[in-house]
């Protein structure tokens, strides 16, 4: 399919819209009210840090809402807005935040819901008004909505779509796109549905085992089955690991996208030499710079003496996840949480540990002088985060 003209016709449609309604400044109000916090710019306004009996926290010095996800919220509000009288439904979480979503639902906008693996749009009807969240959409959803004449707001991330174009430029050269993410992850499914032939690689591991493939071949059915709900349909590693283009996830970690680009590079390099490197491989920057930003400064904030790490955002948010795992690789104690209602009475706090179900820590602050570093995934407001930081002030008084 022609997916790239297909978007074209549809941004020409008079039931599409990417920008917003005239109600910017009034909306902006609002969001400023409900998401921002004067406590958490007094502590940016000191040096990121503050002080209460005897702890400190520490925050990162870049954390909690980028521009494409306050872009989105503010889309959301303005919609409902505008379309005061119109059924309204989000194809999936506008943000992957609780408190964000909660909201949105309490303005009467509904979530698709998810039935097995499949989301039910079978609700929808025509004349309705779908919102595309930040992460964007399948071109088989968009496809769907635009055919029985909803109205389609689009706040996809200006950064997602810049990878769409990446794949679609693979595409055009007949290409394979090599997509560092998460396949399940709503953005990954939406950019694999602008690839014709694609492959969803993890971490580091998956791209050394399809690396080692290339080099040296290896059993095809046991790929298929590893890769088996992550490549396109008739995948064969065979022919289709010739000519590879890098695309990514836009919350993957930067460093780990970095690596698996240069890891296919040397590949190719290995396989046809550096005359024909040119032939076999394109890479493009598709690093969210917000993505670039929060990591960066979770790396120096890891450099502090920091007793602890707290970090706040969706249990779903692969960004949050991948802060999380930095403060991990450093040896420092860290609990992902998603609200302050997760620091319970008794120093007891539930959290989140790394590819691990819920669990509640005893005794989680030590009985001692602490520095507490804090920071907050793309999708968190400011709000939320000085929610966590009045609690850990309170939580030996509970």
């Amino acid at each position: 399919m022609d997916t790239k003209a297909f978007k074209r016709s549809l941004q020409q449609s008079i039931h599409y819209h990417r920008k917003g309604f005239g109600h910017e400044a009034e909306v902006m109000g609002v969001m400023n009210t409900e998401y921002q916090s004067s406590l958490i710019q007094k502590i940016r306004n000191n040096n990121y840090r503050w002080q209460q009996g005897d702890i400190t926290i520490h925050l990162a010095e870049a954390f909690g809402f980028c521009w494409g996800v306050e872009r989105a919220v503010a889309m959301a509000y303005e919609t409902r807005q505008h379309f005061s009288d119109k059924q309204i439904w989000i194809t999936n979480e506008i943000i992957h935040n609780p408190s964000v979503n909660q909201r949105l639902l309490e303005m009467n906008v509904g979530f698709i819901k998810i039935i097995g693996e499949n989301k039910d749009f079978s609700v929808v009807k025509q004349g309705d008004v779908v919102i595309l969240p930040a992460f964007g959409a399948s071109v088989t959803e968009m496809q769907f909505l635009n055919s029985i004449g909803c109205t389609i707001i689009d706040t996809t991330c200006p950064w997602v779509s810049k990878v769409w174009n990446s794949v679609e430029k693979h595409k055009k050269k007949n290409y394979t796109s090599i997509i560092h993410g998460k396949y399940k992850h709503e953005e990954t499914v939406a950019t694999s549905s602008f690839a014709e032939t694609y492959l969803v690689v993890l971490n580091l591991e998956e791209a050394a085992y399809v690396c080692e493939y290339m080099l040296n071949g290896g059993d095809k059915k046991l790929f298929l089955e590893k890769f088996r709900n992550a490549c396109s349909e008739d995948f064969n590693p065979d022919k289709d690991l010739i000519k590879l283009g890098i695309a990514n996830q836009t919350t993957m970690l930067k460093s780990e996208t970095e690596q698996i680009g240069k890891m296919f590079e040397m590949t190719i390099l290995k396989k046809y030499g550096p005359v024909e490197l040119d032939k076999h491989f394109m890479s493009f920057n598709t690093i969210c710079d917000a993505t670039q930003e929060r990591q960066d400064a979770m790396l120096n904030l890891v450099e502090e003496n920091i007793s602890l790490m707290v970090v706040i955002g969706g249990f779903n948010s692969s960004n949050t996840t991948h802060l999380q795992e930095i403060a991990i690789e450093k040896g420092i104690p860290s609990y992902h949480i998603d609200s302050e209602k997760r620091i319970l009475l008794g120093n007891r706090i539930e959290h989140k540990p790394l590819t691990q179900d819920l669990v509640v820590q005893d005794n989680w602050l030590p009985n001692t002088p602490l520095t507490i570093g804090v920071t907050s995934g793309a999708s968190t407001p400011d709000k939320v985060v000085e929610a966590v930081v009045k609690r850990i002030f309170q939580a030996k008084k509970m």
